[in-house]
């Protein structure tokens, strides 16, 4: 039985995305050889990367404006060390959402002062802040689009004369955004684009080479610009399902077609925690993500029985993050609106039951 993935991470992702990657893994493209042992200067793979970097810009409206975007290395956690690299001479503002902007916030600590200019921490990480003051002279201020851990997600960015940085490894390519408001964005692929091992980056070229620093080759996003993200050997397998990935969602309609579907999950799920009594929600209404439902029994004594059904059904992943505990939904692209019905239903029958 295939079962319902909602897992926070590696993904669920699309069954044609997987089929014509296990088909490359043994020969790639009828060329006689797999993708993982052909020469990634190879036109084969050449092509490959050109076509993921490609479509990144092109499904976020990039294009030919002025914007690179890369496939490296390191995972998000690598990036919160490469931000600070490149782009913190003095000061940068950073907007305390939860885990990982924690963890950035202790990377760019190592280069300079970092002002949070506000902070969800208070209530365990469960709303996101809003009317806060924006300092003057930042050199640039982060922000994480989505917190998988504690279920809440941007709804509105601010405006900010600083460049704007966004981790967005969690909702990448899942709504509509002015993306021309970031000057750079990061994303661990195995979220809602392929298998862990790559990370995208998209920035924006004007806002490199201001730092006084020397910044080391493998963190330096403009020895990756010149050398097309090909300065090392990449993660060839990650790269390639990713650019899969993208040209499935290209196919489907782009971020306005996927953005529909996602809210449709959604709804469904956050309709159903609100109205049974059974479960209640987690993260701030206004501030629910729309990637990560995470939610809790309200009745110990029925969670026993819950498991037992979420099992039957062939649901995985569905265990909160310990910081929470719960349930966490994750709602990825890939993820169909059946698999959340089957969830909402055995919710709903939970409700019967007890």
């Amino acid at each position: 039985m295939k079962k319902h993935n909602f897992s926070a991470g590696p993904c669920i992702l699309p069954q044609e995305v997987m089929k014509k990657a296990a088909e490359a893994v043994i020969e790639l493209d009828g060329i006689g050889l797999s993708l993982i042992e052909i020469s990634h200067r190879s036109k084969e793979f050449v092509t490959i990367m050109e076509k993921a970097r490609s479509l990144a810009l092109e499904l976020l409206g990039l294009e030919g404006k002025g914007y690179s975007a890369l496939f490296l290395q390191g995972g998000a956690s690598m990036q919160f060390l490469a931000t600070a690299y490149n782009l913190l001479e003095t000061r940068a503002g950073y907007l305390n959402t939860g885990t990982w902007s924690l963890k950035a916030i202790k990377e760019a600590r190592l280069f300079g002062d970092v002002i949070e200019v506000a902070s969800s921490q208070e209530k365990n990480y469960n709303f996101i802040p809003k009317g806060y003051k924006i300092p003057d002279g930042l050199d640039y201020l982060h922000l994480t689009s989505n917190n998988t851990i504690f279920g809440t997600q941007i709804k509105e960015f601010p405006k900010s004369n600083a460049p704007l940085v966004c981790d967005m490894s969690s909702d990448i390519f899942s709504r509509q955004l002015d993306f021309t408001q970031f000057d750079l964005i990061y994303a661990g692929a195995q979220k809602n684009m392929g298998p862990a091992g790559t990370t995208l980056v998209v920035v924006k070229e004007d806002i490199l080479g201001k730092v006084t620093r020397k910044i080391p080759s493998m963190l330096d996003y403009k020895i990756h610009i010149a050398k097309d993200s090909m300065f090392n050997t990449p993660p060839v397998f990650p790269v390639y399902v990713s650019m899969l990935t993208l040209q499935w969602l290209k196919d489907l309609g782009g971020i306005p077609a996927i953005e529909e579907i996602n809210e449709k999950k959604a709804n469904l799920i956050y309709s159903e925690i609100d109205l049974n009594p059974v479960f209640s929600g987690y993260a701030a209404k206004e501030d629910r993500s729309t990637m990560n439902a995470t939610f809790n029994i309200t009745d110990d004594t029925l969670k026993e029985t819950f498991d037992k059904l979420c099992k039957e059904a062939g649901i995985n992943g569905l265990n909160g993050h310990r910081s929470v505990g719960g349930y966490r939904a994750s709602m990825y692209n890939a993820l169909s609106l059946e698999s959340v019905g089957v969830l909402v239903d055995i919710m709903s029958e939970l409700e019967r039951k007890g």
